[in-house]
């Protein structure tokens, strides 16, 4: 199977999938996109079903080469794409022809972009799932959690369109805008005091540089939290909150048991709108009730699961 050609890798590119499900139990963390809505995007302008696997590349500064016709389709943070030196749009499905080249820039706007190939790219799957977890050395390319580097293939089929296709604007994310971040409490949230709670929702906090695919680092004045003395299961958006008061947001590979106290879960939708902020972006939380959270996901996995 013939397919793309990596030129140039970018920081981090990694092959991700809807996750790596019913693994937790043993310690091993679901890993999957940082990003749901921009993947699932890319991969509906394919056809793909929810899932298919595709290339998550962090910043940007990516270039591949079609060793075959195939059609991609490419979704998130705002960047030049060239192909060839003729610019295309993000957040559109596009051909690429056998020997013509694309080049990704670096991100102007968001963290992660989603390149997407009709019927997704191939790879051995570990553990029932080809997401790369680099951490615990599972999945991607090699199978042992690697990175893409220059010269690797990703194999993918091809598939043919009729014609290009974009998403609408309406539905495209403006990443330069401040968010404001939903929050169901819950938890531990009844033992934290009235203050440390106000504290929480009535500030402006900052994105800490140390963020990365396992947790969002959050910098402010910091919570004063309840003591905990025992371990016990996490998801991703969890918001723990350690001894110094500076809570950590559960990302992608977060790890699978943790004894911080926590504050609650942040809104899944909202998981992925984090995913896309640089360092020091300001933060502001807001609460919502699992009812509300409930309604946005169900209606989220209706236009992409169907």
């Amino acid at each position: 199977m013939s397919g793309l050609r990596v030129l140039r890798p970018g920081p981090l590119s990694l092959l991700q999938d809807a996750g790596r499900v019913g693994w937790q139990h043993l310690g091993v963390s679901p890993s999957g996109v940082q990003d749901g809505h921009a993947a699932a995007w890319a991969n509906r302008l394919l056809g793909n079903a929810w899932g298919t696997p595709l290339l998550e590349i962090a910043l940007g500064g990516v270039e591949l080469c079609a060793e075959a016709e195939v059609w991609l389709a490419l979704a998130g943070a705002e960047a030049r794409v060239e192909v060839d030196g003729r610019v295309v749009p993000n957040w559109s499905r596009f051909a690429l022809r056998a020997g013509q080249c694309l080049k990704i820039g670096f991100a102007a706007s968001g963290q992660y972009l989603y390149l997407a190939a009709a019927g997704g790219f191939a790879a051995e799957p570990v553990l029932g799932s080809i997401s790369t977890q680099v951490r615990e050395g599972l999945g991607g390319l090699d199978g042992a959690g690697a990175a893409l580097v220059e010269g690797d293939l990703l194999a993918c089929a091809g598939g043919t369109f009729a014609r290009a296709a974009s998403v609408p604007w309406p539905y495209r994310p403006d990443y330069r805008a401040a968010p404001l971040l939903r929050v169901i409490t819950g938890g531990d949230a009844v033992a934290f005091s009235e203050p440390a709670l106000a504290t929480f929702f009535e500030q402006v906090w900052q994105l800490a540089p140390q963020s990365d695919r396992m947790g969002a680092r959050l910098l402010g004045e910091p919570l004063r939290p309840p003591a905990r003395q025992w371990s016990l299961g996490v998801s991703r958006g969890a918001i723990q909150v350690p001894p110094d008061g500076q809570p950590i947001i559960l990302q992608a590979d977060r790890q699978t048991m943790g004894g911080y106290p926590i504050l609650g879960w942040l809104h899944p939708l909202d998981q992925w709108r984090l995913a896309q902020c640089p360092a020091q972006q300001p933060l502001r939380f807001t609460q919502v009730s699992v009812s509300d959270a409930q309604a946005d996901l169900r209606q989220f996995y209706r236009f992409f699961r169907g």
